[in-house]
């Protein structure tokens, strides 16, 4: 989809033009099409030639313009794709079909995508009628003011201490639940929780009662991914101690050792799994078992049997 030119490429252009640069040659530069540049200097230029903050203030009253002559507030058409959409129709049906059965009259017809967007805004239930539930669900909830992996100190990337931590959740059917899952990167040791939802309170407390009960030797950091879960990540820096830290997005294999655990408890969980119907004490089991599996990296002893020296240790 076509982007908008914004006001810092509005004053580019008119550095441009002032330098007596080709439409072709802004174009360029900016990385826009021709005709986008071409179309800017006509629609939006005043008497006195092209002036940035003029420029922007026009097109933003034509964009506010725009969504008051938004199509579907016209009570017919709103109503025609209701009713459509009430008999499970999609919206490319819906918009192909108005294009049929008002072939003179353009006015009339609309776009997929602004019928998306039109059930987006619609204060009705609107989104219960498409076929696959809503297109857009609810705005998710990024972490905020978060400390980069690039940033992580080098003896936690180099495994040389104990109490770093990697984590991670896994999802149930439907993306309702799941497990919060926690590897130790130095031994390998294995925490598990089951949560009953996917808000960041709920794993948040989740990881709360996986840390707590161990010394404070043992509970140093931990790193994430980007899910909207870890949203309330400085609880923990508040309650446990922990400094935390945030792997780059889509690169799983900044949490390696995370990724491998979640990989072996799908042995046990298939993708597909409703956690509502796996007892806690199942999770429990499971965590065990991994806990006592021998790796060969730990010389082929076994996380429990690393960590327990450390433990002797403290």
């Amino acid at each position: 989809m076509a982007r908008h030119l914004t006001f810092a490429e509005r004053e580019f252009l008119q550095r441009m033009v002032a330098k007596q640069k080709s439409r072709s040659e802004i174009a360029d530069l900016l990385h826009r099409h021709r005709s986008t540049i071409y179309r800017e200097l006509v629609r939006n230029a005043t008497p006195f030639g092209y002036r940035p903050k003029a420029a922007q203030r026009i097109a933003d009253q034509r964009r506010a313009a725009c969504h008051r002559r938004y199509k579907l507030k016209n009570p017919e058409l709103g109503s025609y794709v209701s009713q459509r959409l009430r008999k499970s129709w999609s919206p490319d049906q819906i918009a192909g079909r108005l294009r049929r059965d008002f072939p003179q009259t353009p006015q009339r017809w609309v776009s997929p995508p602004t019928i998306y967007d039109w059930i987006e805004r619609s204060a009705r239930p609107a989104q219960r009628w498409l076929r696959r539930g809503p297109r857009w669900t609810w705005k998710r909830k990024r972490p905020s003011e978060i400390v980069s992996i690039r940033g992580r100190p080098r003896v936690i990337n180099a495994r040389r201490r104990y109490g770093d931590w990697e984590g991670d959740t896994v999802v149930g059917i439907g993306r309702r639940n799941g497990l919060v899952t926690l590897v130790e990167r130095k031994s390998g040791l294995a925490r598990i929780r089951k949560v009953t939802d996917r808000s960041s309170s709920t794993a948040i407390s989740a990881i709360e009662r996986c840390l707590r009960e161990l010394p404070s030797g043992l509970r140093r950091s931990a790193t994430f991914d980007n899910g909207p879960e870890f949203a309330e990540h400085a609880r923990l820096q508040r309650t446990l101690g922990l400094s935390v830290y945030f792997a780059d997005p889509y690169s799983a294999w900044q949490r390696g050792s995370n990724e491998s655990l979640n990989g072996l408890i799908r042995q046990y969980f298939p993708k597909g799994t409703d956690f509502f119907r796996v007892a806690s004490r199942d999770v429990q089991r499971v965590e065990q078992e991994l806990n006592e599996r021998p790796r060969r990296r730990l010389n082929y002893q076994t996380p429990l049997e690393v960590l327990g020296k450390r433990l002797c240790r403290i």
